[in-house]
C-alpha cells in the first residue's frame, strides 16, 4: 500500500486562539473606524470569521495533505473553488438575513447576489485571508520541523560519535591487555607497574573524558605519555621523543583523538624492529592550526601495512564528524620512516 504523506500540526491551541482573536480585533477596529459603524463591523466580521476559520483548517488538514502533497492539483483547485462558492452562498445569505439587505454595504453602489463582481470580490477576500493564515501557519510549522530535524541530526551525530569512541577504547585496552599478558608469561617484574599505569589510563577514559566533547591538550599529552610508558615496558629498545614547540596550555581537543596514531607507531613500527624510534611533534601554527606529527621507523623488508587497523579508520571518521572537511590527516613513507601528520583547528578553553 502506498504511504500517504501527512502534514503534522502541533502548534498549541492557545496560539490559534491568540492569532484569530488579534486578527478579528484588528479587522473589527479597521472597518469600524473606516465606516464609523462599529456595530456593523462587529457583526460582519463575526459572520466572516465564522466561515473563513473552518475554510482555513479544511485547507490545512484535509485539502493540502490529501491533494497538494499527493500532487493532485486539479482536484485541489476544484474543491477549493467549490468551498469558496459555498462560503459565498453562506456569507451572502447570513448578511442578507441578519445584517442588511444590502449584501455589500462597503461598496460604493448596491450589489445583488450572484453578480459576477460580487462573487469575485467575496472569493478574493476569502482567498486573501486563507493565504495569509495558511502562510503564517505553515511557516511556523516549517520552523518547528526545521528545529526538530536539527535536533535529530545533532542526536544522530552524538550517537555515531559515541559509537566510534566506544570502538576505539576497547581496541586500545585490548592491545594493552595483550601486552600485559605477554609480560605475565615471562613472569616479568614489570607487571605491577603496567597494572598501575593501565589503571590510570582507564580512569582517564572512564571518568575524566566521559561525556566530554573537548579536553585540554595537556591532559591528552599526559595520557599519551602514560601509554608510552606502558609500551616501553614491553619494548626493550625503544626511544620516544616528544617535542612541544608552542604554548598549548589553553588548547582543547577531542578526547582520545591522537592515541590511535601513537598505537599505530608502536604496533607497526615495533614489528621485528629491535631499535624502535618514535618522534612526536606538537605545535600551534599561527594560533589557528594544531599540528600533530608522529614518526616511527620500521624494518623496510617486513610485510605490513601501517595504514591498516580499526583505530586509524575510526579516528578519521571521528574527525570527519567533528570538523567536517576542516582538517587534514596525511601519511607518507620516507626511507624507513612512516609519518602521520594531523592538522585540526585550534580551540581554546573559555
Amino acid at each position: 500500500m502506498k504511504e500517504i504523506r501527512k502534514v503534522k500540526f502541533d502548534i498549541k491551541l492557545q496560539n490559534h486562539i491568540w492569532f484569530w482573536g488579534v486578527y478579528f480585533t484588528l479587522n473589527f477596529l479597521r472597518w469600524g473606524a473606516y465606516f464609523n459603524d462599529y456595530p456593523y463591523a462587529f457583526k460582519s466580521n463575526l459572520i466572516e470569521f465564522s466561515l473563513v476559520i473552518p475554510l482555513v483548517y479544511l485547507n490545512l488538514f484535509v485539502l493540502v495533505p490529501r491533494y497538494v502533497l499527493k500532487q493532485k492539483y486539479i482536484m485541489y483547485t476544484f474543491l477549493l473553488l467549490l468551498s469558496l462558492f459555498a462560503i459565498y452562498l453562506a456569507k451572502t445569505a447570513l448578511t442578507y438575513y441578519i445584517i442588511s439587505e444590502n449584501i455589500w454595504p462597503e461598496a460604493n453602489r448596491e450589489y445583488h447576489p450572484f453578480e459576477i463582481n460580487h462573487i469575485v470580490a467575496v472569493c478574493i477576500g476569502e482567498l486573501y485571508v486563507l493565504a495569509m493564515a495558511s502562510s503564517v501557519y505553515l511557516t511556523l510549522t516549517w520552523l518547528r520541523e526545521r528545529e526538530r530535524n536539527r535536533s535529530l541530526r545533532e542526536n544522530q551525530f552524538k550517537i555515531k560519535l559515541k559509537y566510534l569512541e566506544n570502538q576505539i577504547q576497547p581496541h586500545f585496552f585490548f592491545n594493552t591487555l595483550n601486552n600485559l599478558y605477554a609480560l605475565s608469561l615471562e613472569s616479568s617484574k614489570k607487571v605491577p607497574d603496567v597494572i598501575i599505569k593501565l589503571s590510570n589510563l582507564m580512569e582517564y577514559v572512564l571518568y575524566d573524558v566521559k561525556g566530554t566533547k573537548f579536553v585540554p591538550l595537556i591532559k591528552e599529552i599526559d595520557y599519551i605519555q602514560n601509554y608510552i610508558e606502558i609500551e616501553k615496558l614491553r619494548f626493550e629498545n625503544v626511544e620516544v621523543t616528544i617535542n612541544l614547540e608552542s604554548n598549548i596550555d589553553d588548547v582543547v581537543v577531542p578526547p582520545l583523538i591522537f592515541i590511535s596514531l601513537v598505537e599505530n607507531a608502536f604496533k607497526h613500527g615495533g614489528l621485528n624492529n629491535k631499535n624502535l624510534k618514535i618522534k612526536i611533534n606538537c605545535k600551534v601554527i599561527d594560533n589557528k592550526i594544531l599540528d600533530f606529527e608522529i614518526l616511527n621507523n620500521f624494518v623496510i623488508s617486513q610485510n605490513h601495512n601501517p595504514k591498516k587497523g580499526i583505530g586509524l579508520v575510526n579516528t578519521k571518521k571521528r574527525l570527519k564528524l567533528i570538523y567536517k572537511n576542516n582538517f587534514s590527516l596525511k601519511h607518507q613513507t620516507k626511507l624507513n620512516f612512516y609519518i602521520i601528520r594531523l592538522q585540526i583547528p585550534t580551540q581554546n578553553e573559555n
